[in-house]
């Protein structure tokens, strides 16, 4: 499986606040759209039942992480381990990593590329994402230029991993 990361923070790396996004950008909706189409998103309870109805995305294959035994969601696999996640979703899966905080730090050593949407903003948030900047192993492949929305200045940013993610575990 191809997994990848996909997340919108602001400038300290927050990604959420009781419960929700931090910002709420239509161009940066249309390429989370865009990106995780036709293709697997891997996400936490939390982050399920934080979407529209707590329904799992349509045209996509939905995988959550929950260790709770009694979770049971119509049009939602679950894993409660990354080894079960691996043996899921297949060798030619292309999944996205969708959050949230935890799930983020699991799954980051197993991913290839992170899609992150850069807001030049400072805000509140009680949920961060590791800023990859600082994690050895991760480069910088690809830049949009910066765009604006409501005064709010935003990049695209592609980050690669430079170093082998970690094998299963037998």
């Amino acid at each position: 499986m191809i997994m990848n990361i996909i997340v919108a923070v602001d400038k300290n790396y927050g990604i959420g606040l009781n419960g929700g996004l931090l910002f709420s950008i239509p161009e940066d909706m249309a390429y989370f759209r865009t990106m995780t189409r036709g293709k697997t998103v891997i996400m936490g309870r939390k982050t399920l039942e934080s979407l529209p109805g707590g329904k799992p995305l349509k045209d996509r294959r939905n995988i959550v992480f929950s260790r709770d035994s009694a979770f049971a969601v119509p049009g939602v696999e679950k894993v409660s381990s990354v080894d079960e996640l691996i043996a899921l979703a297949g060798e030619e899966e292309d999944a996205f990593v969708m959050g949230g905080e935890a799930i983020y730090r699991i799954l980051l050593p197993y991913c290839k590329r992170a899609y992150i949407t850069m807001v030049d903003a400072e805000v509140e948030a009680d949920r961060f994402f590791p800023n990859i900047e600082q994690i050895e192993g991760w480069a910088l492949e690809d830049a949009s230029e910066w765009k604006e929305y409501e005064g709010l200045r935003f990049q695209f940013r592609v980050y690669k991993r430079a170093i082998e993610a970690p094998r299963e575990q037998s």
